[in-house]
């Protein structure tokens, strides 16, 4: 062993396994995105976690506790995914201040088993923090099929550290990890960097924290410029320290003809390329011609566009048609209102004798009546169907091709197609999909993304509710709906891009093989998001009716109704009672499209009301709590200036849709 590495090793707690091992922190699970973390997570756990074939959907940090074996007991930590240290994104951000806050008794990383050189450059970064540490090479099953063979016995060898290859959607080769991170040892760094780096390191270890994460890899992630790395360095030494450190990388940077942190990832992708094709073996692929010739239609310039049309024509049928149509029908017209709520309403009348109470229980604006109806028997069988499609789409791994097909398109919107993934997350919740905005590489497109967010993308439950009205109406109304709102989506987009200062950045992204649905992911995920909205949206529902009885009984209702006329029957031409559609839409937005979708069934809209109600609520103002997470992640400044956007287009563009159908004669 040279004198550097010796070096390096006396840094690292290598000794002993996890009991001996002093960091606080339980089981941390580190690895690109994409690549089964979360699947792992609730293997180890018990506790699920959506799992997306579509990298970032991992933002916040789960946590859970190890349920059995070795670990037992152990927290067990899932981060976000990460591309490289140092950080480039804040959810890389996150996974890194992590790792320096909570220093893990043991690092669990997933890697993917058919992109190796991808799985090591991240590999050798973590064997530098000097902590115990596995290797679940996952995706075993992609890589055979693909015909990569990888051989894990070498890859341990050749970085000291124990290797298991995985397949977790089938919990294959899982059952071993717990007695491995129980016994692993933190190996040694496996790279070494030209002497100038080198240098620089020596002289900056001993003034750096003496934490249980090697001096070696904070003083890289020093040089380097890691942004969290730097400001949690800085808050930890002398003041007299801080400038020797600042001395020393900037000496560094002048002695380097390239940036420091080129130089870094300059030497780590050199091993890279000298370990990778000593460990792959390939044979023949196992995929069908078939799939093959999807593959390649998913992303092509061309023909993926058509690919793309007929995905959405079959989430529309399939959820417009189908769910808001026929299962509507038998669920709400035929179990509700034939037979469920006339013997609820019979038993209510005949049990409580105040009138009041029972008008609060199952009258026209009843608790039970309206809002657990409009709940159960309207959105249920909308959004479940809407659930299932989406969670199809995740696990055949189309999410990625449509950021490919879609760049060009968002290029004009001044992001890349790695905006979609908020986009498209946030057709199951806006809320949920500005927190994932994070992965975008700058404020100004993540400022960017989320009035696109708030403007112009329906939540599931609200999408669902529109799929149904458009579907009932003619597949026309649905096409000028979704024309209007691409356009306003991409002229917004485009207009704000040249008013917002910065540049586009480029769209880098992980594609994932399409593959064959897991009906046992699918059926979990669209469990899982049920769950989620019998928990959080039911009582919003029931809230909502509850402040309709309210204004109803003291006289708010009409006079919300008089106060809205003028702009709701004026300008956008609709019945004076949509009012409160729009009023409830704040609160949630699928309420306020639910109430239209109502007067619709009860013939009070025709099909120029139905479109021109359905783009302006889809334009209108986000829910409540999208608001409130806009000020959360970007500030209250952010969150009313989008707000102020958002509520003028919606019925600007809603009031000239009106005038222009109207002047052709359509649907009126």
């Amino acid at each position: 062993m040279d004198a550097t590495k010796a070096e390096s090793r006396a840094n690292c707690h290598s000794a002993g396994g996890l009991g001996e091992s002093a960091g606080d922190g339980g089981i941390v699970l580190v690895g690109n995105p994409n690549v089964g973390k979360s699947v792992l997570f609730q293997r180890l756990t018990g506790r699920y976690v959506t799992v997306s074939n579509f990298a970032g959907t991992t933002v916040d940090l789960t946590r859970g506790t190890a349920r059995d074996g070795e670990l037992a007991g152990l927290s067990v930590v899932d981060t976000p995914g990460v591309v490289s240290i140092p950080a480039r994104s804040e959810d890389e951000a996150v996974t890194v201040r992590v790792l320096l806050d909570d220093p893990p008794k043991a690092i669990l990383q997933v890697g993917d088993a058919k992109n190796i050189r991808r799985t090591l450059l991240l590999t050798a970064q973590l064997a530098e923090l000097g902590r115990p540490m596995v290797l679940a090479l996952n995706l075993q099953d992609e890589a055979e099929a693909a015909g990569v063979d990888i051989d894990a016995v070498l890859l341990a060898e050749l970085t000291g550290i124990s290797v298991q290859p995985t397949v977790a959607t089938r919990g294959r080769g899982v059952e071993r990890l717990p007695a491995m991170l129980a016994a692993a040892t933190a190996p040694e760094p496996v790279i070494t960097y030209p002497r100038p780096i080198e240098t620089a390191i020596s002289a900056c270890a001993p003034m750096l924290p003496q934490s249980t994460n090697s001096a070696r890899s904070l003083a890289i992630l020093w040089l380097a410029g890691d942004e969290s790395a730097v400001n949690w360095i800085a808050d930890r030494v002398e003041p007299g320290d801080r400038d020797r450190l600042d001395q020393i990388r900037d000496g560094l940077a002048s002695d380097l003809d390239e940036p420091v942190s080129a130089a870094v990832q300059n030497t780590r992708l050199a091993w890279v390329d000298s370990v990778a094709p000593s460990l792959i073996s390939s044979r023949a692929a196992r995929s069908s011609r078939v799939l093959r010739t999807l593959t390649m239609m998913t992303t092509h310039r061309l023909l993926g566009w058509p690919v793309l049309a007929a995905v959405l024509y079959s989430m529309y049928w399939f959820v417009g048609v189908f769910g808001a149509g026929t299962l509507v029908g038998l669920i709400e017209e035929n179990l509700f209102g034939e037979i469920l709520n006339p013997w609820i309403v019979e038993q209510v009348e005949a049990i409580v004798p105040v009138s009041l109470i029972s008008d609060l229980l199952v009258g026209e604006y009843g608790l039970w009546t309206m809002g657990m109806t409009y709940a159960l028997a309207l959105i249920l069988p909308i959004v479940t169907t809407f659930f299932l499609a989406f969670s199809v789409l995740e696990d055949s791994g189309y999410l990625s091709r449509m950021a490919v097909v879609s760049n060009r398109l968002f290029t004009v919107m001044g992001l890349n197609g790695k905006a979609v993934l908020p986009m498209v997350l946030g057709l199951g919740c806006v809320t949920m999909a500005t927190l994932t905005t994070r992965i975008l590489d700058s404020k100004r497109e993540r400022a960017l993304a989320i009035l696109l967010l708030a403007l112009a993308v329906p939540c599931s439950a609200q999408l669902g509710v529109i799929l149904g009205m458009l579907g009932a109406v003619s597949f026309t109304a649905g096409l000028i709906w979704i024309s209007v709102v691409l356009g306003v989506l991409i002229a917004v987009g485009a207009i704000a891009a040249r008013l917002m200062p910065g540049e586009r950045s480029t769209l880098m992204i992980e594609m994932p093989p399409l593959r064959v649905p897991v009906m046992s992911n699918v059926l979990t995920k669209t469990l899982t998001r049920l769950e989620w909205y019998l928990r959080e949206v039911i009582p919003l529902f029931v809230l909502g009716t509850a402040v309709l009885f309210v204004l109803d009984r003291v006289g708010g209702l009409d006079a919300i109704i008089d106060a809205g006329e003028p702009l709701v029957t004026g300008w956008l031409g609709l019945p004076a009672a949509a009012s409160a559609a729009f009023v409830l839409g704040f609160l949630r937005r699928d309420f306020g499209a639910t109430g239209l979708f109502v007067m619709h069934a009860d013939g009070l809209l025709t099909a120029q009301q139905v479109v021109v109600s359905m783009v302006t609520i889809t334009l209108f103002i986000p829910c409540v709590a999208s608001v409130l997470m806009i000020a959360r992640e970007r500030g209250t400044r952010i969150a009313v200036a989008t707000t102020a956007t958002v509520f003028p287009i919606a019925f600007f563009v809603g009031g000239v849709l009106y005038r222009v159908l109207d002047a052709i004669g359509w649907g009126a």
